[in-house]
């Protein structure tokens, strides 16, 4: 005959319910993210072709004078520093 015994409460157990609560847990968790997302971005206002060009050349021209800066500054300490040696 077989000896049946209660549960421990000290001792891991093994509960057949508790994986899928588990889950359940997490898939709720990750529809709720989605859910969340989907109505955070309809909050997005997304910028005009128009606003995308003039960012575009406004960041192009800051980029370019920034640039012939560096170069003078290069050509301007070679320039000393060839003098020196």
């Amino acid at each position: 005959m077989v000896e049946r015994r209660s549960p421990k409460p000290q001792v891991g157990g093994s509960n057949p319910s508790y994986p899928a609560i588990i889950r359940l847990e997490v898939m709720e968790k990750f529809l709720s993210y989605v859910q969340n997302a989907k109505t955070e971005f309809r909050k997005v206002i997304f910028p005009t072709k128009e606003q995308v060009r003039n960012a575009f050349f406004s960041v192009f021209i800051v980029v370019t004078i920034i640039s012939l800066f560096l170069a003078l500054v290069d050509f301007i300490m070679s320039s000393i520093i060839k003098g020196i040696l």
